[in-house]
């Protein structure tokens, strides 16, 4: 397959276009089929070598570069979900989504009347009130991780009331993590039984679901789970909480990028991605972005359906930006972390 061209819009950080109308997540599910999930099958080789060329098949530089990083900033969910957060440091990591940018650097790629933020601040229930204080007025939204994430193994009812409290406490956005078990034993009723249960005590706000794929021992089994949550109703699928000892992959990722292609044509509705741990430098990040494009299009690298799950990420794209402009390499601790 020969590689497609890098869009116009793309070539020239300078010329960054202002927001244009995109698809958004419109997923009201549909009844489980178990007899689609059961044709799920994926070719272990076959996703290995087309995750290969992802990193090396596509070559874009200098300000082309530079413009793909910019995007890149405007997908991240900033996160913080450590044991030792503290009201200031999600106080900081908002100041930090407001301004992911350092000026000079705005400036210098030509961007200085222009609005650069994350896509969203990603946080414990706890510090949700906090997030959404310290983004008053930024139109930022607060994620919430949920269902006792990481694991997701409190009861069920116990997980559900968190889900309405972070919704309660203002979060638009909420990360659900699944029952790995239901995966592991092919128990597809239950899994898309609880999926629809946390999509309905959403209400309004949007919702990711972590599969956990690190847990799911085969693709297959990612490939299957993909399209039962995606039934259920989820807006997005996520790859990973950060926890697993695997976290995001490309193959993994090949494989949900293509079951919300596969869902789209079967049933005509969108679905977000959003890969999650272990994406910390410029590089591996364009590598999802240029899948993303090949795979699902244009629309799938804008914010509202393309999700980055990171925090040091931010730190390596600031730095490839300041080479980009003055052609020296800063040390991390020269760039604000969130």
């Amino acid at each position: 397959m020969s590689s497609p061209t890098v869009p116009r819009e793309t070539a020239s950080v300078h010329h960054l276009p202002n927001a244009r109308p995109v698809l958004q997540p419109d997923n009201p599910g549909v009844p489980l089929d178990q007899a689609a999930v059961a044709r799920v099958r994926v070719n272990l080789s076959a996703v290995e070598r087309r995750a290969a060329t992802l990193p090396t098949r596509r070559t874009v530089k200098k300000e082309w570069q530079a413009a793909w990083l910019v995007k890149a900033i405007q997908c991240i969910d900033l996160t913080t979900l450590s044991g030792d957060d503290t009201r200031g440091r999600v106080e900081r990591l908002c100041a930090k989504a407001r301004q992911p940018l350092r000026a000079d650097l705005k400036q210098s790629l030509g961007l200085a009347d222009r609005r650069v933020t994350v896509a969203a601040v990603c946080v414990y229930h706890r510090f949700v009130a906090a997030a959404k204080e310290a983004l008053a007025g930024s139109g930022i939204p607060v994620a919430a991780v949920s269902t006792a994430f990481p694991a997701g193994l409190a009861p069920f009812e116990t997980r559900l009331a968190e889900v309405e409290a972070s919704v309660a406490a203002g979060a638009e956005e909420i990360d659900i993590v699944i029952t790995r078990e239901h995966v592991l034993n092919g128990d597809w009723p239950a899994l898309y039984d609880e999926v629809k249960a946390f999509k309905a005590a959403c209400g309004p706000a949007h919702m990711k679901t972590i599969l956990g794929t690190g847990d799911l021992q085969t693709l297959r089994n990612v490939g299957r789970a993909s399209m039962v949550a995606m039934m259920a109703g989820t807006d997005f699928i996520k790859t990973s909480t950060g926890k697993e000892s695997v976290n995001a992959t490309l193959p993994v990722a090949l494989v949900m990028v293509r079951a919300i292609r596969a869902y789209r044509v079967a049933t005509g509705h969108v679905v977000g991605f959003k890969p999650a741990g272990g994406i910390s430098t410029a590089k591996v990040a364009m590598a999802y972005q240029f899948m993303m494009k090949e795979e699902l299009g244009n629309d799938w690298l804008e914010p509202a359906l393309f999700r980055f799950g990171a925090s040091s990420l931010l730190a390596d794209i600031e730095r490839q930006l300041e080479y980009f402009i003055t052609g020296r390499y800063a040390s991390f601790d020269h760039h604000a972390m969130a």
